[in-house]
């Protein structure tokens, strides 16, 4: 019965370091392509202004200059964010309508203190560039605070995350903790059927 339990656990506890080993490879893969992809967008911020993309693209724009004309506000989104002097407060993103159809666009057109600020705001021609935005994917922030606001902080390379390393790190620490229980295990069982 000890035998059969110790086999049974060295299956289990295989199969478990193995899947916890290629979760730690697979972050390392990760840590490679999030670095690619922050040099292209540490590339893209002195690239020349590019139209503003009116459909969501499956590889962003981020970090290009780019500009827009919000025919028409269609909702607001007000959110923490900061100022250009990286003062804690809100930004204020107008879902905007581009065209006749299509999905629109979001324009981050300021900051505040005031968490429903910048309201009045109708449209118009902005000019900015491209960051990231939970709705559309991406979104156009704005040069200048507009409607009586201040400029919001410009969209950051320093933003974004690359904790894949120390994901790696995880998953290859989760194997080597379960190695080391199961031999504890079986080393107790072991002198317990002794």
């Amino acid at each position: 019965m000890t035998r059969t339990r110790i086999v049974l656990g060295a299956i289990v506890t295989a199969i478990a370091v193995a899947i916890m080993i290629g979760l730690g490879f697979w972050q390392l893969d990760r840590l490679e392509e999030k670095r690619a992809l922050i040099a292209g967008y540490a590339q893209a911020v002195d690239q020349p202004p590019i139209a503003y993309p009116p459909v969501p693209t499956a590889d962003p724009p981020l970090y290009r200059r780019s500009a827009l004309t919000c025919l028409e506000v269609t909702g607001w989104r007000h959110q923490a964010g900061a100022n250009a002097a990286g003062q804690p407060g809100y930004v204020h993103v107008a879902d905007c309508r581009l065209g006749a159809e299509g999905p629109g666009a979001a324009v981050e057109i300021g900051w505040s203190r005031e968490p429903t600020a910048g309201t009045d705001w109708q449209g118009g021609p902005v000019e900015g560039v491209i960051g990231p935005d939970e709705r559309y994917r991406y979104r156009l922030v704005a040069d200048e605070g507009l409607a009586g606001l201040e400029r919001s902080a410009p969209p950051s390379l320093a933003a974004i995350r690359n904790n894949h390393l120390a994901y790696a790190v995880q998953w290859f620490a989760f194997a080597a903790i379960a190695l080391v229980i199961f031999a504890l295990a079986t080393r107790k069982r072991r002198r317990e059927g002794a």
